[in-house]
């Protein structure tokens, strides 16, 4: 795994802190009452909605305070995200109160991106967010949605550049997490980040060790309120800036199919597939760097064994799901990483082919000339290897041998 180190000025600020806490002074109240009034106070809003995510926020802040090992510095982090994330809730309340033809807003036919991460999921989103007849939720526009977007300020609202800043800072910190994943104000960005303001988000858990929280999110929670916050959402933003169809994305999904079908009945699905076991000695990296920036306390190998559970459990829910749903050929698309690696167009081809879309041939072009701009090792190259994380090839192999089989995916990673 990677050895990454914070750069001095935030570990002077972790010194500062943890001097504090030995006088009995800790900054970054986590508790859930502080920070719905800090919402309120930044907001001057007081309705919430409905009362289901405070359950949730209540086990993620316990999780945070008693597992979480968050440094001073990663105190403040998750203080603010959540701050903004239950500031961005109250305004939601109250747009859609305001303007209740925000809610008559129709969403139809949107494609869903579902395959775990580091499977290509992040280039085709991409890539098909160069179609204009597609809208992609961008990063800017869902950390800082209010008031909505409007279709002649698109792509020159301020708010743009507030958001490249804040991305700009968290890659200071982590300066590693560039070479492992892509991220930018104007790219799209993935709906964990939308439900996160229900407090159901698997977003949680790659951003801080919070194992108790990712359980009960995982076996226990009712998802269905974050996917009405979710449409919610996309109203909201597509109110004054529609698209023909919305193209989404999240490794999420991927956990509960049925839920997302639920809120969306006639959504496309594309699910994208690759040796699981690559699947998690890559993503079990890239935990690794990404919670370095809230805590010092970072055990690899601890991070390789939970996410070899999440994962499966993903898997095996994705196979249920496809053996009962019994969706139509046109309805669904599986996609092989390597077929997809290896030629990214002739693969979106067949989707568009599968969904009755057409692919004109002057997006094809700015799809191809987009691949030569951004070639996968443009910010470095990403290594690891499962050897780095004390798990056994044959156990794993095991775990998702029925995933493997049902979906005819390759093995990458053979034991030694």
């Amino acid at each position: 795994m990677p050895e990454t180190r914070l750069p001095l000025i935030p570990r002077s600020l972790n010194a500062a802190g943890r001097a504090l806490a030995r006088v009995g002074i800790r900054p970054g109240n986590l508790t859930p009452r502080s920070l719905l009034e800090a919402a309120r106070q930044q907001t001057g809003l007081s309705d919430f909605g409905d009362d289901e995510f405070r359950e949730a926020l209540g086990r993620l802040t316990d999780s945070l305070e008693s597992e979480a090992a968050l440094s001073p510095l990663g105190r403040l982090i998750a203080r603010k995200d959540l701050v903004s994330l239950m500031a961005n809730r109250l305004r939601l309340v109250d747009w859609h109160h305001r303007f209740p033809e925000i809610g008559e807003q129709p969403i139809r036919r949107p494609i869903f991106i579902v395959g775990q991460g580091r499977t290509g999921t992040t280039i085709l989103h991409e890539l098909l967010a160069l179609d204009p007849t597609n809208r992609v939720p961008q990063t800017w526009e869902v950390d800082l949605p209010f008031p909505p977007p409007e279709r002649a300020h698109y792509t020159d609202d301020p708010r743009i550049a507030q958001s490249q800043a804040q991305i700009d800072r968290a890659e200071d910190l982590i300066p590693d997490f560039k070479r492992m994943h892509r991220m930018g104000a104007k790219l799209p960005q993935e709906c964990v980040r939308i439900t996160a303001g229900d407090c159901k988000s698997a977003i949680f858990t790659a951003q801080w060790r919070v194992p108790s929280y990712t359980r009960w999110l995982l076996n226990e929670a009712d998802l269905g309120s974050a996917y009405t916050l979710h449409r919610k959402t996309l109203q909201l933003l597509q109110w004054r800036c529609p698209g023909e169809r919305w193209v989404l994305k999240s490794p999420g999904h991927l956990w509960c199919p049925e839920t997302v079908l639920q809120a969306y009945p006639d959504a496309c699905l594309i699910q994208t597939h690759r040796d699981p076991l690559r699947i998690l000695s890559s993503l079990s990296s890239l935990e690794s760097v990404l919670r370095k920036m809230s805590s010092d306390a970072i055990i690899p190998a601890e991070i390789a064994s939970e996410w070899s559970d999440w994962l499966a459990l993903s898997y095996d829910r994705s196979v249920d799901f496809r053996e009962k749903a019994n969706l139509p050929d046109s309805r669904v698309v599986d996609l092989q990483f390597r077929e997809f690696i290896a030629d990214p167009i002739s693969v979106i081809r067949q989707v568009y082919d599968r969904f009755g879309l057409e692919l004109l041939p002057e997006t094809e072009t700015r799809m191809t000339e987009y691949l030569r701009a951004n070639p996968s090792d443009r910010d470095g190259t990403h290594q690891h290897s499962l050897d780095q994380t004390d798990l056994n090839i044959e156990a794993e192999r095991a775990k998702v041998k029925r995933y493997q089989e049902y979906f005819d995916v390759p093995p990458e990673v053979s034991a030694p």
